[in-house]
């Protein structure tokens, strides 16, 4: 196998050892120059210490030290970038339903929103790229599916 081959390998295999909490892009300007629109742009919000040791929607206990995510439709497991307009960025895997306040597309965890940076603000305005989608939606707590 000749080296250009060798380094194309490698970096497939590398790209798929991605995992949530992983450094995205530097800024958002990174994912423009790769030809990738977000798949929503909107404000962040993150969950409450109180809610610690809750289920979350697909039956994860729910643990701020962990870096997760909800979304009111995207499919359990999908993994998306959350890029703040200042560039600061984080990798997160979505695991429950929400946020339900208006004009809201994702609630972070605690940890989640310490590495963003956006615990202070509370609520930050961000952009979201979906970085991986599975192939069959994780299961509810019900055994149920993902409704998409």
């Amino acid at each position: 196998m000749n080296h250009v081959a060798l380094v194309i390998l490698a970096g497939t295999l590398l790209s798929a050892c991605a995992r949530p909490g992983a450094a995205p892009p530097a800024s958002p300007n990174a994912y423009a120059t790769a030809g990738a629109p977000p798949y929503q742009v909107g404000l962040a919000s993150y969950y409450h210490d109180s809610l610690s040791g809750n289920l979350t929607a697909n039956g994860e206990i729910y643990d701020p030290n962990v870096v997760s995510a909800a979304h009111r439709e995207l499919p359990f497991g999908t993994v998306v970038d959350v890029v703040r307009r200042d560039g600061r960025a984080l990798r997160v895997r979505v695991n429950d339903r929400g946020p339900f306040v208006d004009g809201r597309i994702i609630d972070l965890s605690r940890q989640a929103a310490t590495l963003l940076d956006s615990v202070r603000a509370g609520v930050v305005e961000v952009a979201l790229f979906i970085v991986y989608v599975p192939a069959v939606p994780e299961r509810t707590r019900r055994g149920e599916a993902s409704a998409r």
